[in-house]
């Protein structure tokens, strides 16, 4: 194989550069990126679309192009990322396992994914400081969720037919203390800290509040 020279090199790189700049929709995903950080830290109405440009390291006139205005990108955010977690829990494949055991996994998704998306907590704040305006205007939100209802309800239709679980289980009340019991926490972390006098920000209580939601959850619905 022939030898590649330095100068070959460093053309070859610029182009593999140029062709990653041209990728379709690689500036919308940036924006995305960025705006989910602006919008995590100062919310909505103290996001600035300049920095999120800047964020994403593009002209502010590509914020207008692609989205319109700064509340249609919030919304695209908001969009994105339950399509990233959909997508995610659907790569669980739940309906493979023995019912307890889905259960558990789901709760265990969702919890780590609150942990490490903390960013995701603060957008669901601020949203809801706004009356979920932006959510009503999210296509086919209804079908967004649907599938993971569907879901949880086959697991709690199997667990029962098995004998393991409770009969008067009803899927979307078992989804909103699932989500319930991860988002509180993190959402309330630093006052909870302050009232028990101890860091709740740690590994280890993190780890000790993961295992706790869990039983909670897997005690619940066993009969």
């Amino acid at each position: 194989m022939a030898k590649v020279s330095a100068a070959q090199a460093e053309a070859l790189a610029e182009d593999e550069k140029v062709t990653k700049r041209r990728v379709p929709g690689a500036t919308r995903k940036k924006l995305l990126a960025a705006g989910r950080k602006e919008f995590a830290n100062r919310g909505l109405e103290g996001a600035r679309v300049d920095e999120i440009a800047k964020r994403a390291g593009v002209n502010k006139q590509l914020v207008y192009h692609h989205f319109g205005n700064k509340d249609e990108l919030y919304r695209h955010v908001l969009e994105s990322i339950y399509l990233e977690i959909r997508k995610r829990e659907q790569g669980l494949k739940l309906d493979t396992l023995p019912p307890l055991k889905a259960i558990q996994k789901l709760v265990e998704f969702s919890f780590d994914y609150t942990a490490k998306n903390r960013d995701f907590t603060a957008m669901l704040i601020d949203e809801n400081v706004h009356k979920g305006r932006h959510m009503k205007d999210i296509k086919d939100l209804e079908i967004l969720h649907s599938p993971l209802i569907s879901a949880i309800e086959r697991i709690l239709k199997r667990g029962e037919k098995e004998g393991v679980f409770r009969s008067d289980l009803d899927p979307e009340q078992l989804y909103m203390s699932i989500a319930g019991l991860g988002f509180f926490y993190f959402s309330n972390i630093y006052t909870l800290s302050a009232i028990f006098g101890h860091k709740l920000d740690t590994q280890d209580k993190i780890s000790e509040r993961k295992a706790h939601v869990i039983r909670l959850i897997t005690d619940a619905v066993v009969r």
